[in-house]
């Protein structure tokens, strides 16, 4: 059983820290999702908390669930108009010029036969801007600290590609998959404002493939 630290929990919302490798859908192929842990996130509350936001399979950290239909449309509201602060620490392979700057490539989505779908900087597509600052350096890797403005499919993947001129380590799809077990992209830190209550906010650890890598931070 895969264990899911919850992160912020209140009558209206749960932030889990999701664990790389669990997809947000059951696979076509079988296997365990967060769909199957929902009932266990319920916590004592008649309905099981539906996710507000997406993470990729391979994306760990900070994941929010509404516990009721209202907060889930309210929360969503919040992340339609860019009201929720969305922060993720990745792995570059590459050695990036500069230590911070800002990313505005349209995104749009691409699928083939062959080789599926994936997003593809576009001037056609849809707004996506990401801010990024340098956090550490190795040989051939960088350690970016992304901040969200926008939230596309797989907009820190291809802006690390297209913005910063290389694919986030271990990424099979944007990158060749190599140098870890999988795409190190980590969502740090979520924080949403909320009428009349506190704001909801939530930081998850740095996972240990992240840190397993040697960064001096």
């Amino acid at each position: 059983m895969i264990d899911i630290p919850i992160l912020f929990e209140d009558g209206e919302a749960l932030v889990i820290d999701k664990p790389a490798g669990l997809p947000l859908d059951r696979p076509r192929a079988g296997g365990i999702s967060l769909e199957d842990r929902l009932d266990t996130l319920k916590l004592g509350f008649l309905r099981e908390p539906q996710p507000v936001h997406r993470l990729d399979r391979d994306t760990s950290g900070c994941l929010l669930l509404a516990r009721n239909p209202k907060a889930l449309k309210r929360f969503s509201a919040a992340f339609e108009a860019r009201q929720v602060e969305k922060v993720y620490w990745g792995v570059v392979a590459g050695e990036i010029e500069g230590t911070a700057g800002t990313i505005e490539l349209n995104l749009s989505k691409i699928s083939s036969a062959a080789a599926g779908w994936r997003m593809i900087a576009a001037k056609k597509g849809k707004p996506a801007v990401t801010h990024w600052r340098v956090l550490a350096r190795l040989p051939g890797r960088t350690l970016v600290e992304f901040r969200l403005e926008t939230g596309r499919t797989h907009q820190i993947r291809v802006h690390a590609l297209t913005g910063l001129g290389a694919p986030l380590l271990g990424d099979p799809v944007y990158g060749d998959g190599k140098g870890a077990a999988r795409t190190l992209l980590h969502a740090t830190r979520l924080a949403l404002p909320r009428e009349g209550k506190e704001p909801i906010v939530a930081e998850a650890p740095i996972p240990a493939d992240i840190l397993g890598l040697g960064f001096t931070l």
